[in-house]
């Protein structure tokens, strides 16, 4: 990939210089001018210049290129930048051929299909965003435009790998099935960005709206998941993973009028939301064992046992003093109130929420005020 002069695809995080990449919606638009040039002059495309949402231009190596009796095939290998994911170094493959008129966009291998309302595109389609659709749309006019082509052209997108990937992705949780999304707002992958992950969660959102559901249920991981199976009645698949963005979830669960919210999960990450910590990451805060701490206090827990639960470098280490104390009850019940208390504000209280909290050595040890009603709104039953 050949930069901008102004060396745009470089941008300065933390002060460090990182790469910026291109989307697969960035490749699949590439792909496609190319394929469409080489349709209508006949002549090799070797390197293809392309215009990004964001207003960089790009110009990308075009690879195995095909030019058949009507159509051409040729592809465009995804560069993830310093945001290395699942689907960097992929090529993504534009099939074009021509048609009487207008331009049609649809999925072909590794390509995932739309089976839930909620998502970018309705049921059926082939799982490549508006956003792609409407690049690979401006790329062909464009090269009808400079070539003086008048008819149209019919576009299939193909991963050859996306099927096997989009295991590795939320997909399959979302109802696309059948291989990865073609995906991208700006054109341009940011380096570390958070958006991906947030954008991803909002959809799983949207997909559990649609579905009728006016309660939430939500985990941060595979533990809380983990959990949610021990949960007579509750079904794991059913819960959203909100990951460390518990505040980005509340504040969509708001905007989408949820009515509740049942957020489950192990004492490491949710021990924050009683400080009002919203996003549970380590690089944002630290804090569990001063939280644990103030909150063994308050029901009267000894210097010693403080002083043993700040050096503590787990919650479990810190639960074991606790518990020798016979304080575990009441610090988890203040706990317990405190996060339900945090996450309704978050909300506006619009959004009436719970939480239940696991530890992986002690089991169940917390249960927010309003947590029983919620469980039974989800149908769900602690044994």
């Amino acid at each position: 990939m050949n930069e901008s002069k102004n060396d745009e695809m470089s941008i300065n995080v933390g002060g460090k210089i990182l790469k910026r990449g291109h989307t697969t919606g960035t490749c699949a638009a590439a792909a496609s001018k190319a394929a469409a040039e080489m349709l209508l002059t006949g002549k090799t495309v070797k390197t293809v210049s392309i215009l990004t949402p964001k207003g960089i231009r790009l110009s990308l190596d075009v690879e195995d290129a095909e030019i058949n009796d009507g159509n051409v095939k040729c592809a465009v290998r995804k560069d993830g930048g310093d945001d290395i994911d699942v689907t960097h170094g992929s090529l993504v493959y534009s099939a074009v051929s021509l048609s009487a008129e207008g331009i049609t966009v649809d999925g072909g291998t590794g390509v995932g299909r739309v089976t839930k309302k909620g998502l970018d595109q309705p049921v059926g389609n082939a799982a490549i965003n508006r956003v792609p659709r409407n690049m690979i749309v401006e790329a062909l006019e464009d090269v009808r435009g400079n070539l003086n082509y008048n008819g149209g052209f019919d576009v299939i997108i193909s991963i050859p790998e996306g099927v096997e990937l989009a295991e590795k992705t939320f997909n399959p949780r979302l109802g696309i099935i059948g291989g990865i999304s073609v995906l991208g707002t700006s054109g341009i992958v940011e380096p570390m960005s958070e958006k991906a992950i947030v954008d991803t969660i909002k959809a799983e959102m949207r997909v559990r709206k649609e579905e009728g559901s006016d309660t939430l249920l939500v985990v941060p991981g595979n533990y809380g998941a983990g959990y949610v199976e021990a949960i007579d009645g509750l079904d794991p698949e059913s819960a959203v993973k909100c990951s460390n963005y518990i505040g980005e979830t509340l504040d969509y669960a708001a905007e989408l009028e949820f009515k509740n919210l049942l957020l489950i999960g192990n004492l490491g990450k949710l021990v924050k939301l009683a400080g009002g910590i919203m996003n549970t990451h380590s690089r944002e805060s630290g804090s569990r064992m001063e939280i644990l701490a103030a909150n063994s206090a308050l029901v009267d827990a000894s210097n010693e046992v403080l002083k043993n639960i700040m050096a503590s470098v787990s919650t479990d280490d810190a639960l074991y003093y606790i518990n020798e104390a016979g304080l575990i009850g009441g610090v988890m019940k203040i706990i317990s109130e405190k996060a339900e208390y945090n996450m309704n504000v978050r909300t506006g209280n619009t959004v009436r929420c719970g939480t239940i909290m696991f530890s992986s050595e002690y089991g169940l040890i917390g249960r927010s005020p309003s947590s029983d009603d919620l469980l039974n709104e989800l149908g769900g039953k602690i044994l």
